[in-house]
């Protein structure tokens, strides 16, 4: 049983510090997959910073986190959604070039990407990267520790999909990594291929998931 720890719509000052603390006590790496305007705000750069130092991957959760890709399906917006965040991360970029669209809940749907987006990405020699648990951390701060345990448990490979945000789940952080472990789970960095529609700009199964 493989999980791969992912956090979304960081870094946040109140949180990401002490989740940094946490993976770095129990020896996780994880991908934070970071909002633009969070990296604007005061401390979100050096938050990023010291998740690359320690050895977390960076990817690009677009610029606003606003408007679904598959909803404003223009190319301009899919621009400054993917491309601004993405200079933004700077040097701090996977060679992958991790991208997370917005699900508006972890909804796996046509709303995702548009074509124009599609279209950046794989010019740009994006990675999309999707998930498949969800356990609505930032909805119940205490119960999705056991929502994702046991979704983990059903799954060969989990891509758990949790926020660095100030709802209070994230002070059961421990306890999920704890539990994983306690069932004989391993924590890896990587991504399995069915949660990556595109792969190094190079497409794969789009079906469900651009607006047509």
């Amino acid at each position: 049983m493989l999980v791969t720890l992912t956090f979304d719509n960081g870094p946040h000052p109140d949180v990401t510090p002490a989740v940094l603390d946490v993976l770095s006590d129990r020896d996780v790496k994880a991908t934070f997959f970071v909002v633009g305007d969070r990296l604007t705000a005061d401390g979100g750069r050096q938050l990023a910073e010291r998740a690359h130092a320690e050895g977390h991957w960076i990817g690009n959760h677009t610029m606003t986190h606003s408007i679904p890709l598959g909803v404003d399906t223009s190319a301009e917006y899919a621009e400054v959604e993917i491309e601004r965040t993405q200079d933004l991360i700077g040097d701090l970029r996977h060679p992958d070039r991790f991208f997370r669209p917005f699900g508006e809940g972890g909804h796996v749907n046509a709303k995702l990407l548009s074509r124009a987006a599609v279209d950046l990405l794989e010019r740009g020699g994006y990675t999309c990267v999707l998930w498949n648990c969800v356990p609505h951390d930032w909805e119940h701060p205490f119960a999705w520790v056991e929502t994702a345990l046991h979704d983990v448990a059903r799954l060969e490979q989990a891509v758990v999909v949790v926020h660095d945000q100030p709802t209070g789940g994230m002070a059961h952080l421990d306890r999920f990594i704890d539990g994983v472990r306690a069932v004989g789970g391993e924590f890896v960095q990587d991504f399995p291929d069915e949660v990556l529609p595109i792969k190094w700009g190079h497409p794969g199964d789009l079906r469900g998931i651009v607006t047509t």
